[in-house]
């Protein structure tokens, strides 16, 4: 279980270190962007994110041998 938490935190910054290595003026105006978007609005992209990201797990554990 530990294993695959370190891994899966490894993979996220994996992710985000391309975005800033390979688009950095996109990550720049994103940045600008999120700036002028309202906390109720991030929240509620943070929600589906978060419930997007849970169903992926779900149906990964979902398809591994037990």
């Amino acid at each position: 279980m530990s294993d695959t938490l370190v891994t899966a935190l490894g993979l996220v910054l994996v992710l985000e270190g391309l975005t800033y290595a390979l688009v950095p003026g996109q990550m720049k105006k994103m940045m600008a962007m999120l700036q002028e978007t309202s906390a109720e609005r991030l929240r509620m992209i943070g929600t589906a994110m978060l419930a997007a990201g849970v169903f992926v797990i779900w149906l990964a554990s979902a398809s591994m041998p037990a």
